[in-house]
């Protein structure tokens, strides 16, 4: 498999329910449909949905479900201020999508937010433990003692890399800070907003005509320094490569992939993707697999 692909396979979750997109249940769905069965399906993770819209979910992709024989619709569902209400309709959806002939649905990824590493520890002790978990944490606080919760309860990380406003974006220092403090826990982690792009550079935060500009990470820099970081590389270096813009910087290749003398071959990126990398969340499709081909990495 060509390393690009070993860096990204089933790495972008739809968010399509998300600003900027904000989009309607039935047209986000009629989307992941479309994705699936179409050419960069390999690309294509879980969609994303809050576990209060379950039931709208079921009713709207009546029609668009796979049969039971093929591959099932995988769910990534974020938890909210009910945590309890929220685990059984999931529960309630995987009962009945399990039976025999039913319309593959499954949910087996679920989001949520702590603040603290007490509030990480109640949040996945309430998990049942065949659920993937991805806890949030704010990165303007040092994430070590919450990412010990999480790697004791095998669960994973999630970072926030963006929004709809420029604040929303964190700075490149709190950023890498998580990543080595992920990386040294050896703890996945998946990510979300602000990354419809593959490199760093300025972009229109929404679709809106008259959308603000600025500058946001690229989902290649921040899946890129988090694999260079597992093989040792430096602070000073992941920083630069956080903020790197210049396709031409990247070189792809059969084996692996180069930038500014540095190599990962390929065997230490499958690697990385294995247990550290999880996935991004993203409101569009077309945009970062667009954008990867328009720049000719793919």
């Amino acid at each position: 498999m060509h390393p690009l692909r070993l860096l990204l396979e089933h790495s972008i979750d739809y968010a399509g329910l998300f600003p900027p997109a904000a989009l309607a249940m039935s047209p986000a769905l009629e989307n992941y449909a479309r994705y699936r069965s179409g050419p960069d399906a390999w690309a294509l993770g879980r969609f994303v949905v809050p576990a209060a819209r379950l039931d709208e979910l079921e009713s709207a992709s009546s029609g668009l479900l796979p049969p039971g024989s093929e591959e099932p619709w995988r769910l990534s569902v974020l938890i909210g201020t009910d945590p309890a209400a929220d685990l059984r309709r999931l529960e309630d959806l995987n009962c009945r999508h399990a039976a025999a002939g039913a319309g593959a649905l499954v949910a087996d990824v679920v989001e949520l937010k702590a603040e603290t590493a007490d509030a990480a520890e109640a949040a996945l002790a309430r998990l049942p433990r065949h659920l993937a978990a991805f806890v949030e944490l704010p990165l303007a606080r040092d994430p070590e003692p919450a990412l010990a919760v999480i790697a004791r309860h095998g669960a994973g990380a999630k970072v926030r890399t963006g929004g709809v406003t420029e604040d929303a974006f964190p700075t490149t220092d709190d950023l890498l800070r998580f990543l080595r403090a992920a990386v040294g826990a050896g703890v996945p982690f998946k990510a979300t907003a602000g990354l419809h792009h593959p490199l760093r550079a300025r972009y229109r935060l929404t679709y809106e005509p008259d959308s603000a500009s600025g500058t946001m990470f690229g989902f290649l820099n921040l899946f890129l320094a988090a694999a260079f970081l597992r093989q040792g590389m430096s602070d000073a270096e992941a920083r630069r490569l956080l903020e790197e813009g210049d396709p031409a910087s990247l070189a792809f290749d059969r084996h692996g992939v180069s930038w500014r003398g540095h190599r990962l071959e390929a065997a230490a990126l499958a690697e990385a993707r294995r247990v550290g990398l999880g996935s991004f969340g993203s409101c569009s499709f077309d945009e970062p697999v667009g954008d990867l081909a328009s720049l000719h990495l793919l």
